[in-house]
């Protein structure tokens, strides 16, 4: 599969020279944010890591490679382009034979770090168990990819619109670490809190660096979930948010909207009912990630 893989110059220059990279994904600029906040937020989570001592590195697809690194035209094509398409695992093969644009979610995204031999990722919230989903099987690839994958991914909990305990269940059952970076609550994206309670708490990215260079040198294969809470003064209030979402979720159930289509139809359901606070959480909570991920980066064994 390397073959496929294409990357700038800064990031081909970090990854020859063991410097610390950080990937991000795409499929926040294409179907997480409107224009021009995604590109405006993509360029300032590249300028964040960079400026914590490693390279960003955003991935996304398109004429058949997949990109390790975007330049800024690239990065405008994915703000703009209504013809994106979401690329998970599965989609791969398709997307590439056929040359059109993907953007990546966190599983593909993890997919192509790995392939680059990039070890952290920061994203915004990961995909998880859909609140009904032991009846509609709805389940994100992101789980099973954090299963088998090498990637520690810090991001903002799980999204809030999931259901966080059997999300987290899952995790269990696959050997997947949650930390919580300086908390003991597993955040849950636009709240710091939940109900639920991360598996270790770690202080300083070098312990969170020192555990995760443990874990795959001992020869456990998959990620890790490096939970780090939006920041106090963006942080939403969780009866408030939760009683926005049970609302975005019965309008997606009369609407008959399902599978990879709820998420960014109540995302965005949630920004009309929030009058784009959420927006702005969701932006906040992403730079920290960043941040984070960028010192994490910093502190690995290369």
């Amino acid at each position: 599969m390397k073959e496929f893989l294409t990357y700038t110059d800064e990031v081909k220059h970090a990854l020859d020279n063991n410097l610390p990279v950080v990937a991000l994904e795409t499929t926040i600029v294409s179907h997480g944010m409107p224009y021009p906040q995604n590109v405006e937020t993509a360029k300032r989570c590249e300028q964040i890591i960079r400026d914590q001592g490693a390279v960003p590195a955003t991935i996304g697809i398109m004429n058949g490679k997949i990109k390790i690194g975007l330049n800024d035209e690239e990065l405008e094509v994915f703000a703009t382009n209504q013809d994106v398409q979401k690329v998970s695992r599965r989609d791969f093969p398709y997307i590439l034979s056929t040359g059109k644009i993907g953007a990546t979610t966190v599983a593909a995204t993890m997919i192509a770090a790995e392939l680059a031999g990039i070890k952290v990722f920061a994203t915004g919230g990961i995909g998880g168990v859909h609140r009904d989903g032991e009846v509609s099987w709805d389940v994100s690839a992101d789980l099973m990819e954090l299963s088998q994958t090498n990637v520690a991914v810090v991001c903002a909990g799980a999204k809030s619109i999931l259901d966080i305990g059997r999300t987290l269940e899952y995790l269990e059952t696959h050997g997947v670490p949650v930390v919580g970076y300086q908390c003991q609550t597993f955040p849950s994206f636009y709240t710091r809190e939940s109900e639920y309670e991360v598996d270790f708490r770690l202080e300083t990215p070098n312990e969170t660096a020192n555990m995760i260079d443990t874990k795959w040198k001992l020869g456990l294969d998959g990620g890790l979930v490096i939970a780090n809470p939006v920041p106090e003064e963006a942080a939403m209030n969780y009866e408030t948010i939760e009683a926005v979402i049970q609302q975005a979720l019965s309008e997606a159930k009369e609407q008959h909207i399902s599978g990879k289509a709820v998420t960014p139809f109540v995302l965005d359901r949630v920004k009309s009912l929030t009058d784009g606070k959420s927006l702005e959480t969701n932006i906040q909570l992403v730079y920290h990630n960043a941040e984070v991920a960028g010192k994490i980066a910093a502190s690995l064994k290369h």
